[in-house]
């Protein structure tokens, strides 16, 4: 039954070529569109390297401050305030602390090379699953030592060196001479913690490690043992605020700092105003942006689908004549229609592939990598069944209502 179904769906398609071309067209179109963003969402914030375990990673980048009068700021934070109170936190396994990434200048070739710089902990590289082309990591003997060596990424390899060996080599970043140690895979600038073109030791800007107070230029990154500890991370983190907190010298002033996901922390700037995460309100928002997307070509492919039924009455009274239910007529314009959706879908992903070809060679996103993986092409077939399910039923329903007399006569009320 579902053979037939399938061969006059696709008598159907050819009979009416336009109709076909404009559902056609309005499927791919959206699917891609949203293929695209979501693609997009997997690379920010999905399990990728080198951020690859993100369900035992934690990340603490800002730090809001509130006072009685009413001022509030917020800025990342100092090394002072990371090396005092996160590294002695018990429950995580590992700790890592890094500045944000600075742009600087370098020149090869009498040619400015424009580069962004970040300086790293040993834990850094213990935590995150950089792939490493050449070389190593620095050494935590590097670290202790303030030695002058450096990791770089696949395209400043190819600037300064072509395809040379670089391990052993120099670069001179900011007027400042490094031995290159280490060459990894190019970290596309949507993973903000671990981007950078040239990661160096960070006790090379030791003389701010003394400096008291909160506000810096530092991240941190933290790893459970486990994804289980996750909360416990969490309450301990929040119970040695709260003891920050009461060791402010003017009363009166409330600290927000989180350890968050990626995805929580962008939640908390957008939509908890640096206090609550937000979550389940982006998730809301992304979900009902889709929705919207999505409603204008559905309700088009709708009125397609009831116009291509309607020339098919006479099929229907047929049918109903022989004793089909409205059920089975239901089911079969159903299949119809969802067979059409994945014809739509099928062509949506070769459309998708090419916009992402297309992203990932033109430098929009620096280092992007985009791709369709497993969970993006999960994705896109649950659309594609959404898609095909909405379109399809209303029309099908509709029709499945004609008397056979009626429907035999040609008539569609």
């Amino acid at each position: 039954m579902l053979k037939n179904y399938l061969k006059i769906a696709l008598k159907v398609l050819l009979r009416r070529k336009f109709f076909t071309f404009i559902s056609l067209f309005g499927i791919s179109f959206t699917l891609m569109v949203l293929m695209v963003a979501t693609s997009l969402f997997d690379h920010t914030f999905g399990p990728q390297m080198p951020e690859r375990e993100t369900d035992k990673l934690l990340f603490v980048n800002m730090m809001r401050e509130q006072v009685k009068e009413g001022y509030n700021s917020s800025s990342p934070l100092s090394y002072h305030f990371f090396d005092r109170h996160i590294r002695p936190l018990k429950t995580p396994e590992m700790v890592s602390v890094n500045s944000m990434f600075f742009q600087v200048n370098s020149y090869i070739n009498n040619r400015k090379l424009a580069l962004d710089i970040k300086y790293t902990d040993r834990e850094f590289w213990d935590i995150l699953d950089f792939n490493f082309l050449e070389g190593n990591a620095f050494t935590q003997q590097d670290v202790q030592s303030a030695s002058r060596v450096a990791v770089i990424n696949e395209n400043t390899r190819q600037q300064y060196f072509g395809e040379a060996q670089a391990i052993g080599q120099y670069i001179v970043v900011d007027q400042v001479k490094y031995k290159v140690v280490g060459v990894v895979e190019n970290v596309p600038v949507l993973r903000v913690q671990s981007y950078a073109d040239v990661w160096v030791p960070i006790s090379l800007k030791s003389q701010e490690f003394s400096k008291p107070g909160l506000r810096g230029t530092y991240f941190a990154t933290i790893k459970a043992r486990q994804a289980a500890d996750i909360p416990k991370i969490k309450a301990e983190y929040a119970a040695m605020m709260q003891e920050v907190e009461r060791q402010q010298p003017e009363k009166g002033t409330k600290l927000f700092s989180f350890p968050d996901t990626f995805l929580e922390s962008i939640a908390r700037t957008f939509l908890g105003n640096g206090k609550e995460p937000g979550v389940g309100i982006l998730y809301g928002i992304l979900a009902g942006l889709a929705f919207l997307f999505m409603l204008l070509p559905t309700i088009n492919l709708v009125n397609i689908n009831i116009s291509r039924i309607m020339e098919r009455t006479s099929e229907i009274g047929v049918r109903k004549a022989f004793g089909a239910t409205s059920s089975t007529i239901i089911g079969q314009f159903i299949i119809e229609n969802i067979f059409l959706t994945l014809l739509g879908g099928l062509l949506g992903f070769v459309l998708s592939a090419l916009v992402l070809w297309y992203i990932n060679n033109s430098g929009i996103i620096v280092y992007a990598d985009l791709g369709l993986n497993l969970r993006v092409f999960a994705i896109g077939l649950l659309l594609c069944l959404v898609f095909g399910l909405i379109s399809g039923v209303f029309p099908a329903y509709k029709m499945s209502r004609l008397h056979a007399v009626e429907a035999l006569k040609g008539g569609s009320k």
